[in-house]
């Protein structure tokens, strides 16, 4: 009998939070709920979700940026329903699918100093294939990462990772690990100059703070990594396939990295997928016909997460999504910036570039984010002492007027 995944779904409407509450995370289930976010929702397109009664949210969050594209694009879902119709074989391990080929090419083209791609299944895991190969390359142990760091999960992340909110009751770590001050080159060239370090990761803008090194540092740092053979690795696994208004937020800097790491948007939220690409000196050095595979991963490069990247770059290409990220990050700034002077202490200012903006405000974050959820159906997170707002590139001047006019509501009701 095959499945029937409608009937599935209507048999079993409105058991969610108890399911996961016996079965899965319910320490969750419990804060969605104190938290007023317990809400289910059936339906999900471009930057919006629908909930059981039919009503629509705007969502600002889009999996950590993962739904560049939107959700439920109908060009990816064709692609998708394509390759599963096309009866390809995937993951045979002992061959060279095309797919992957073909997207290396295109992913290379668009950084092509770096001739070579590794893939994987997420973002943490190119930050350890990242690790791996640095290490395996230089013969050295040293990692440099930035205090603020957020690079993933897994060990090896983790060990880069440097919020300490992340960090409590999983040590010890990845040994010979060590953090460095962002945009602080002194600090950098010493960190350097004891000829360890096999790599320096960075997120060019942090995604949890949004703070941000200056073009000029990105080019010292470039030059010192350069100088004392440490590669330089770019995650851009957030900032990455025009989140900021370029494709890559390294285009902003004029620099080029050894390594760029790209995860989330790159397959448009459809399926798990993670690429590093690095320089074919450093990747030639670890992969050899001698020993084709010291690193890999069993669901890399299969044809789904492959045609979803394919589709998903073609459609940031067509819709125009890198130039219209930079547009609407102009737009959010031009609305919000009369209320820096009308709700002066609410509201201080924005940072991030593109739309990966954070507003900081002079109030709990959690109200805003509470506030914009439970009046106006808008979702957001707090990060920091911020509002973090990450809309689809595909949103709309009118989504825009939606977030700006709930805002400037909830800062009146906060002033009184």
């Amino acid at each position: 009998m095959t499945l029937d995944i409608q009937a599935l779904l209507r048999d079993n409407a409105g058991a969610a939070y108890d399911l996961h509450e016996k079965h899965a995370n319910g320490a969750m289930v419990q804060f969605l709920k104190m938290a007023g976010f317990a809400q289910t929702y059936v339906r999900a397109e471009g930057p919006y979700l629908f909930d059981s009664s039919g009503n629509k949210y705007l969502d600002f969050v889009s999996s950590s940026g993962a739904f560049a594209i939107g959700r439920n694009h109908p060009a990816l879902k064709k692609v998708l329903h394509d390759t599963i119709d096309a009866d390809l074989a995937s993951l045979v391990q002992l061959d060279a699918p095309l797919l992957a080929g073909i997207l290396a090419e295109r992913l290379v083209a668009r950084a092509p100093w770096l001739e070579k791609v590794f893939f994987c299944n997420s973002g943490t895991e190119a930050v350890e294939a990242a690790i791996k190969i640095a290490r395996a390359a230089t013969g050295r142990p040293g990692i440099l990462y930035c205090h603020g760091a957020f690079h993933g999960m897994t060990y090896g992340s983790l060990s880069v990772c440097g919020r300490e909110e992340f960090l409590p009751s999983f040590g010890p770590f990845v040994p010979e690990c060590r953090p460095v001050s962002m945009g602080d080159a002194s600090a950098l060239e010493e960190a350097l100059s004891g000829g360890d370090v096999a790599a320096f990761i960075v997120e060019p803008i942090q995604g949890r703070t949004l703070d941000e090194a200056t073009a000029a540092y990105w080019k010292q740092a470039h030059d010192l990594c350069k100088k004392h053979g440490t590669i330089l690795v770019f995650d851009e696994i957030f900032t990455g396939c025009g989140r900021t208004g370029r494709f890559l937020v390294l285009e902003h800097y004029g620099v080029e990295p050894d390594m760029v790491l790209l995860s989330k948007a790159l397959s448009g939220g459809a399926v798990p997928m993670g690429a590093a690409l690095v320089r074919r000196g450093i990747f030639e050095a670890v992969f050899s016909p001698q020993r084709p595979a010291p690193h890999g991963s069993t669901f890399a490069k299969n044809v789904l997460a492959m045609a979803a990247c394919l589709a998903t770059l073609q459609i940031i290409d067509d819709e125009k999504l890198v130039e219209r990220a930079a547009r609407m990050g102009e737009l959010f700034r031009a609305k919000l910036e009369p209320m820096l002077a009308e709700y002066a202490g609410l509201f201080q200012g924005v940072r991030g570039r593109g739309l990966m903006l954070g507003l900081e405000v002079g109030v709990p974050e959690d109200l805003l984010v509470v506030g914009l959820f439970a009046k106006h159906r808008i979702l957001t997170a707090p990060v920091g002492k911020h509002l973090k707002i990450v809309p689809p590139l595909i949103v709309s001047e009118a989504d825009v007027d939606w977030f700006c006019s709930a805002v400037g509501d909830l800062f009146k009701q906060f002033r009184g």
